[in-house]
């Protein structure tokens, strides 16, 4: 068994040295075969210089250094291509996530499973952070129909050709669990030590949890396969149609019985439901029309092969 640490670095220059440092004794204590892939996601702190330098003294790490900042998806897509573990670990740069957790990641996927995500159950994080990250794991775990504490934490392990086969792009890292749940693949959690931030700032802000309740509806319509949008907006169309014509029916009725129709404000919000219920089907038909073109040819996901 080969193990891969995959990390998504941005101007984590004085905390790298202590983690590569950490990663490697873990693993010479658990005589595992390892590598470690870091990903410089265009830092301007002389993390790259470090990871030379590093990189010279430990031939078990590998990196690649993005001319500028593509965000953490970006990262981890290039360390998944990159990494030639038979497990990848993902960790953040910072040391708030603890490597000495890795063996207990790593124990149980032996059981069985395909995903094992971290849960910082007790969180080293002000509360303008553990607050909405309370919020987004409980809406994002609903949606997702799988019961995760903690989808935002850096410290995960997958199968090899689970993460592999993941769609990560724009700000999809913070669904990994559930787009591996949706493809099939058995994802479960464990508790893992979480740290305060020794070196640097945090790079997320506030703007975060917006984006991510955003890509949330990205990838439920996209990936979760339970939805499409034909039948997602049609039944919101069918219903305001319904609505709207029950409201003209009734005129209709009343002038078929020679009562006049008079302007009324009713008469207005029937109009009004029929033409958002036109165009809600019509975004629909439209929705299904971009998704049958990105996907002209089906694919499918495997546990394992011989």
């Amino acid at each position: 068994m080969k193990v891969s640490v995959v990390v998504a670095a941005l101007n984590e220059a004085d905390s790298l040295p202590e983690l590569v440092g950490r990663v490697r004794k873990m693993f010479t204590d658990l005589g595992v075969t390892w590598e470690m892939v870091v990903i410089d996601d265009g830092s301007t702190d002389g993390t790259y210089d470090t990871l030379r330098q590093l990189s010279d003294q430990i031939p078990e790490l590998r990196f690649r250094s993005f001319a500028r900042n593509y965000g953490k998806s970006a990262a981890l897509a290039v360390a998944f291509e990159d990494a030639k573990g038979d497990i990848v670990v993902t960790m953040d740069g910072d040391l708030q996530d603890d490597p000495d957790e890795v063996p207990k990641l790593i124990a149980k996927l032996e059981e069985g499973w395909d995903v094992v995500s971290g849960w910082k159950k007790v969180r080293k994080d002000p509360l303008s952070k553990t607050v909405p990250s309370k919020l987004f794991n409980s809406v994002t775990s609903w949606v997702a129909g799988i019961r995760l504490h903690d989808f935002n934490c850096g410290l995960k392990a997958y199968r090899g050709y689970v993460a592999q086969g993941l769609p990560v792009y724009g700000e999809l890292h913070r669904f990994l669990p559930a787009l591996a749940h949706w493809q099939g693949f058995r994802v479960t959690e464990e508790v893992v030590l979480h740290h305060p931030r020794k070196y640097g700032t945090s790079k997320f802000g506030p703007n975060r949890f917006i984006n991510g309740f955003l890509d949330l509806l990205t990838v439920t319509f996209v990936y979760s396969g339970r939805h499409s949008p034909l039948h997602f907006f049609g039944r919101v169309g069918l219903f305001l149609g319904l609505v709207g014509g029950s409201i003209f029916g009734g005129f209709v009725i009343s002038w078929i019985l020679k009562n006049p129709i008079h302007m009324r404000p009713l008469f207005f919000i029937g109009l009004i439901l029929i033409i958002l219920a036109i165009q809600f089907i019509s975004l629909g038909l439209l929705g299904e029309l971009v998704v049958k073109g990105q996907q002209s040819r089906a694919v499918y996901r495997f546990r394992q092969g011989k």
